[in-house]
Order: C-alpha cells, then sequence, then structure tokens
C-alpha cells in the first residue's frame, strides 16, 4: 500500500471540531508508549506526520489525519502512566465518551497493546469500554520486532488469553521497524470502511 497523500487535517477537543465531510474514520486506542504515532507513521509512510516522544501522555486531544482524501485515521489520548494532572486526565474519558458515541463516521477501531506483555488492567479496562460501543475491534501486537520468530505466536497466545478475546476479535502483530503487519492491517482497514485500495499496492 503506498499512501501519496496525507496530513494532518483537525485536531479536537469537542464535537464540534470534528470533520463533517462524512468520510470513514478508523480510530487508534492505546497505552501511552505503545507505539501508536509510530504504527500511524507507518502505515501512512510517513516518518514524522503523527509526532513521536519519550514523554508518556502526549497525545491529549483528538487528532485527525486524513489520508488520499479517502479516510481519516483518528488519534485517541493514550491512557495508562500519563504525565498530565488529573484535572486534566479526567477530561480525556469524557472527550472519548463524546467521540465514540454515535459517530456514525467511525468504523473500527484499533487497539494496540505491547506484544512483550501479557495485557495490564489498562489494556482489558480500554477493551471492555470499547466494546460496549459496539464497534469492529482489531488488535495489534506491536513491537513484534523485539521478539523472534519462533517465540512470537506464544506471546500472541498469551496476549490473547489474557486480553480475554473472544471468537472474531482478531490479534495482528506489527512491527514500525519491520513494517511487518502493515499490509494485513490496512486488509482490515479496507474492509472496516468498504474501500477499495488495491490499485494503490
Amino acid at each position: 500500500m503506498i499512501i501519496n497523500k496525507a496530513s494532518i487535517d483537525k485536531t479536537a477537543v469537542k464535537k464540534s471540531q470534528y470533520p463533517k465531510n462524512g468520510l470513514p474514520e478508523v480510530a487508534f486506542a492505546g497505552k501511552s508508549n505503545v507505539g501508536k504515532s509510530s504504527l500511524i507513521n507507518t502505515m501512512l509512510g510517513r516518518k514524522s506526520l503523527a509526532r513521536t516522544s519519550g514523554s508518556p501522555g502526549k497525545t491529549r486531544t483528538i487528532n485527525f489525519y486524513i489520508a488520499e482524501d479517502m479516510l481519516y485515521f483518528v488519534d485517541l489520548p493514550g491512557y495508562g502512566y500519563a504525565k498530565a494532572s488529573k484535572a486534566e486526565q479526567a477530561k480525556w474519558g469524557p472527550m472519548m465518551d463524546e467521540y465514540l458515541l454515535g459517530r456514525k463516521e467511525l468504523k473500527g477501531i484499533i487497539l494496540l497493546v505491547d506484544v512483550r506483555h501479557e495485557a495490564g488492567k489498562n489494556d482489558i479496562i480500554m477493551l471492555d469500554y470499547l466494546r460496549c460501543y459496539g464497534y469492529r475491534i482489531v488488535i495489534a501486537a506491536t513491537k513484534c520486532d523485539k521478539i523472534s520468530r519462533n517465540r512470537l505466536p506464544s506471546y500472541l497466545k498469551t496476549l490473547r488469553t489474557s486480553l480475554g478475546l473472544v471468537p472474531g476479535e482478531i490479534i495482528i502483530p506489527f512491527s514500525s521497524v519491520t513494517k511487518q503487519g502493515r499490509d494485513e492491517l490496512w486488509e482490515v482497514i479496507e474492509d472496516m470502511c468498504s474501500l477499495d485500495l488495491t490499485d494503490k499496492a
């Protein structure tokens, strides 16, 4: 998949600031420092469109990245260990609720979880929280380049078990370093949004 055109289109903290052009959206959620910005950059073929940071909790708004004038990648605030005041963190829940509740343009959610560890309490809470809204959810198991290929299946099995995934919820191993999983994730996104981008492959 080759993306020739991608840019940040909107930065929002409330509904009135969301895009209004009706294009399909896929949201990305994950714990702080799980590699969300790196994944978005890899998927869109850019080095620094989504800003990466060594400081957890850098994303404190809902960021809308538009690709090929056809769909949005929506970067949700990272959860857990965010270096922000409790008052500021308290705003994020209602901000995400407002976005997730009845957003007809939202076609699915990619939840990022670090493949090297069992799912943490915050990951499990976030997955259950997202399930409540009824969207299709796919797990992106990030940082797979840090696990040897022959050990990866056992790590994925542990992650699936610790998350309590149900039939139909899939895990895609992903690495922003090797680009493993990029094509598979694009296939899922195309299916979610009913798009055909095969001519861009």
